[in-house]
């Protein structure tokens, strides 16, 4: 058994596991109560497995084809930079229109501190 194909083999189980975490960001998508833990599910798992998809395609042309793709290194910069901003922007959009926590949820540590504004003049 040479390298190449010891590398391959490697690639191979880095995209394996790229799809179970997939699958367990799907399972998470589905079982948990509200929209702050779903966010939290989608963008913490999937943005593992979409990383660890294009690392597993990245090695492996590397070493099949011999060539380096920098569409797939910019791919996994950018998933890793946006998918979990947008989740961080999602979740404060939910909270600051309403959108209430879980019953299962400990204690609301932002409530204290996003007091709603009061008009100049007024007191609270």
């Amino acid at each position: 058994m040479d390298l190449s194909l010891s590398v391959e083999w490697f690639a191979v189980i880095i995209i394996l596991l790229a799809s179970m975490m997939s699958l367990i960001s799907a399972v998470g998508l589905i079982r948990m109560p509200d929209v702050y833990t779903r966010s939290h599910a989608a963008t913490k798992s999937s943005t593992l497995a979409v990383m660890l998809a294009l690392l597993g395609a990245f090695i492996y042309f590397w070493v099949h084809d011999g060539t380096i793709s920098v569409r797939l290194l910019l791919g996994i910069v950018f998933v890793f930079l946006t998918v979990p901003v947008a989740g961080h922007l999602i979740c404060r959009a939910a909270y600051r229109s309403g959108v209430p926590l879980a019953e299962q949820s400990g204690e609301d540590a932002l409530k204290d501190m996003l007091k709603k504004p009061t008009k100049i003049g007024e007191e609270e």
